[in-house]
């Protein structure tokens, strides 16, 4: 599955940095409500852990920037949810709700009684879904260039319309797709990195996810979801697209907004270390509001 070399180097890359803070990376599998094997790594130790979730089409090495800076305070996890990366791909449909149980999987398995959850793109549906599934033991969520607006409501026929390229061409609409998601400037490597990996995705299960995600705008369960939430709920976005913190706080009742500049849709990997400065920020402000 959509390995290249400079990919099956990263976890090499990320044992060795972690060695030199004294840190292990341990591989672990959780299986999930469905019987789904969800691959997941494991660094550092903490009272709460940050269990950090990938967007559409991406896996846990979209946090590879992130592992070194938190595990020497923090239990870092990094998913891959079902379908994708590492994890198995037997699942029927892929929707948020099934995504937030392979988190919860995890959650059990490591008996974490406190956790963050960070989620970048899709992932920021995930984390709304596993706080609403585990208020008892998220005690935070931190969006990643997500969350713009949950109250916004998008037509079926543009949803409809959107996937007709996906399903005509795969490879080619993802990275026609992923393209404008970088601005002008940045760094050709890693946005052909992203293009190749994303448009490498399994289609079916793509069009899965993709449907289920953006059909949380259509049936405003993008919005439902944060009804009984209460935990602080932090968004690190970039101004890519616009954010409308005002109609996020109609829905969700503690709600922060940090903005990264200079960056497109993957602020983790193109600033990492102003991203670092900024997630540092949200969590202590999860850690004071709480």
């Amino acid at each position: 599955m959509k390995k290249q070399i400079l990919f099956v180097l990263i976890p090499f890359l990320l044992l060795s940095g972690c060695a030199s803070n004294n840190l292990s990376l341990r591989h672990d599998v959780a299986l999930s409500f469905d019987s789904e094997r969800i691959a997941y790594d494991v660094v550092g130790k903490g009272k709460t852990a940050l269990i950090f979730i990938h967007g559409w089409s991406c896996d846990g090495r979209y946090w590879q920037k992130q592992i070194p800076v938190f595990a020497n305070e923090y239990q870092v996890i990094t998913v891959d949810l079902a379908g994708h990366g590492h994890s198995s791909l037997d699942r029927s449909e892929f929707s948020m709700l099934s995504f937030a149980n392979d988190v919860k999987a995890i959650i059990e398995k490591e008996n974490i009684d406190r956790a963050i959850l960070i989620g970048h793109s899709m992932g920021g549906g995930v984390i709304a879904e596993a706080a609403r599934l585990m208020p008892e033991k998220v005690v935070g969520i931190v969006g990643v260039d997500t969350l713009q607006n949950v109250a916004e409501r998008t037509p079926q026929s543009v949803i409809d319309e959107m996937t007709k390229s996906f399903e005509a061409d795969f490879k080619s609409a993802a990275q026609n797709f992923v393209s404008p998601m970088f601005p002008e400037g940045s760094d050709q490597q890693l946005v052909n990195w992203v293009k190749e990996d994303m448009s490498s995705a399994p289609k079916e299960i793509a069009l899965s996810a993709f449907r289920n995600y953006m059909g949380q705008y259509v049936t405003g369960e993008a919005a439902i979801v944060f009804k009984n939430i209460t935990v602080p709920v932090v968004s690190i976005n970039a101004r890519l697209w616009p954010t409308a913190p005002e109609e996020n706080r109609k829905h969700i009742k503690n709600y922060q907004l940090f903005y990264i500049e200079e960056t497109g849709h993957f602020p983790m990997l193109e600033k990492p270390d102003e991203f670092n400065i900024l997630l540092k920020k949200a969590l202590s402000s999860i850690e004071l509001n709480e």
